[in-house]
């Protein structure tokens, strides 16, 4: 496989602090939530806390949840249904990926075998479906409407960005601005919502929501931006599931857009063949990358989602500085720059 970026040991430690201090943040409330999580995937099916608890036990990088839970921080708010609402992001986060394993036919998810590689698509599928129904539970908990609403209509969204994407992959004609269409309902809402979704409990002007909007907004398009970037230059070992998989499985993403858009006619044959009509022969991935850091793409894509970063962190330029909205800031700048 060909190394197409590789990060050295000091800025990886640097960036990895930024991660480690969102985390400590908001360490003694993650606590709760992961009890709550494991509150509420027992059931007398013990087979549905087996395979429930199997991605919920390989970890992951929390980082929807932990944004919920410092967002409640940075706007000051004293209560306790924020554990609810990290729980609930948690779990509509864990239910997707479920069903996207099952989708994207994967082997493997945070560093492990996934669910459905172990169980099989239709324990993954119902034991999806299971976490989802105890992310609505958690909502009507919490006993406000507006938070009811900002969430299902938050799961609705994330659905039909899955269905876009679906039916994108292998369309060669689908353009950088169908693929950010995709990207903001599938991956950037969740960010978005478990941004705001806190200052809903509290009276907090609507500058302040709109403006937590945005900083997940962004930041979620930057996430993937740097997730389908990976798949093309990263290290299977730290990225935790099988590298080149997007390119097997004929996903459109931003890699393959611009590579359509700057390639040759014979590097663009080549695309055809791999992405639309699915003959991949041994050594095309290795070739896929080539052409990709020839055309300097990964750079480019790198750049782009800086440019939404910055956009994140401007968003929260109306908040006073502190503690927290500090290390909300490097958190845009470890997405950015993760290995991971």
């Amino acid at each position: 496989m060909v190394l197409l970026y590789k990060y050295d040991s000091e800025s990886n430690l640097n960036n990895q602090k930024k991660f480690d201090d969102l985390q400590q943040l908001v360490i003694n409330d993650l606590k709760k939530v992961d009890i709550l999580i494991k509150e509420k995937i027992k059931n007398k099916i013990n087979y549905i806390p087996e395979v429930a608890g199997h991605l919920v036990k390989a970890g992951g990088k929390k980082i929807r949840s932990m944004l919920c839970l410092a967002c409640a921080q940075l706007c000051n708010y004293k209560g306790i249904k924020h554990i609810n609402l990290s729980a609930c992001i948690e779990f509509i986060h864990t239910a997707t990926l479920m069903h996207d394993d099952v989708i994207d036919e994967s082997k493997k998810r945070r560093g492990l075998k996934t669910t459905n590689n172990i169980w099989g698509n239709k324990s993954s599928i119902l034991v999806g479906d299971f976490l989802l129904s105890k992310s609505f539970e958690l909502m009507t908990e919490v006993e406000n409407i507006k938070v009811l609403k900002i969430l299902s209509k938050t799961s609705s969204i994330i659905i039909e960005g899955e269905i876009s994407q679906m039916l994108s992959n292998r369309n060669i004609a689908t353009t950088e601005d169908d693929y950010l269409d995709i990207i903001k309902s599938k991956t950037a809402q969740l960010f978005a919502t478990a941004s705001k979704i806190v200052s809903y409990l509290i009276k907090y002007p609507n500058e302040y929501k709109n403006a937590l909007d945005s900083f997940g907004i962004n930041l979620g398009i930057a996430f993937q931006l740097i997730d389908d970037l990976l798949d093309y230059k990263a290290v299977e070992k730290d990225l935790g599931k099988m590298t080149g998989d997007d390119f097997k499985e004929g996903k459109i993403t931003l890699p393959i857009i611009l590579a359509l858009r700057r390639s040759n006619q014979s590097e663009n044959n080549f695309w055809k063949k791999t992405i639309q009509d699915r003959r991949i022969d041994p050594g095309d991935f290795e070739k896929a990358c080539s052409i990709l850091k020839k055309r300097e793409i990964l750079d480019d894509i790198h750049k782009r989602a800086k440019h939404y970063g910055a956009i994140a962190k401007d968003a929260l330029g109306i908040f006073n500085n502190s503690k927290e909205k500090k290390i909300l800031l490097n958190i845009v700048d470890f997405v950015i720059d993760r290995n991971f």
